[in-house]
């Protein structure tokens, strides 16, 4: 894929970036240097390498969730939160849609 004046214009233009004609001129050559290195990275095989999303193993330290049943910090009052709310569905907080 190659990238000219008119597409780094265009995508300028998209993203709101004022740029003049000899910046762009600068840009041309960077970009398509830049989708050189990716076409690269598709050449490459992987098949058998498992993705990851981090460099090193790691495991999430997650604790058991329990509802205290202390009276004054504690939950198990849904009942009693959810009547005060305008508006309640299937024991939560109903909310109005917005979006469409």
């Amino acid at each position: 894929m190659s990238v000219d004046t008119a597409t780094v214009a265009k995508i300028a233009s998209l993203a709101r970036i004022q740029v003049n004609a000899q910046e762009i001129e600068a840009m041309v050559p960077e970009l398509n240097g830049i989708l050189a290195w990716v076409e690269q990275l598709g050449e490459v095989d992987v098949s058998g390498i498992e993705p990851m999303t981090a460099v090193i193993p790691n495991q999430q330290r997650l604790r058991e969730d329990v509802i205290d049943a202390d009276p004054l910090t504690g939950g198990g009052k849904r009942d009693a939160v959810l009547a005060n709310a305008p508006a309640a569905e299937h024991g939560f907080f109903g909310v109005p849609k917005v979006i469409e």
